[in-house]
């Protein structure tokens, strides 16, 4: 029974079942949401074998450093508008702090 499962089990659970579809792309909001370390850690290796092999994968996450590292592409959302965008290579960290939380460059 999934509602027995650990909250990491869960996920994993939820990306299973997305697979069972054999999607173009998936949507994951806040996977790392009140888990554990060893959890996020696990889930993020298994999102990016995922992406290896050809699905797209859309990632709405509140850890900044842990979802830009895994990301090809970057979107900072403020209030439902894209304030900052780049590869993430390129965005500094204070960059996204400050579109992050609405701070105005001085």
């Amino acid at each position: 029974m999934a509602n027995t499962l650990s909250g990491g089990e869960q996920q994993m659970l939820a990306i299973g079942r997305a697979m069972m579809s054999a999607p173009q792309l998936i949507l994951c909001d806040e996977i790392s949401l009140g888990l554990a370390p060893v959890v996020i850690k696990d889930i993020y290796k298994r999102l990016g074998h995922i992406n290896q092999d050809g699905i797209t994968i859309v990632l709405v996450e509140q850890d900044i450093k842990r979802s830009l590292k895994a990301a090809h592409r970057a979107y900072i959302m403020l209030e439902g508008k894209v304030v900052l965008e780049g590869e993430p290579s390129s965005l500094t960290e204070e960059q996204v702090k400050q579109a992050y939380f609405g701070i105005n460059p001085v």
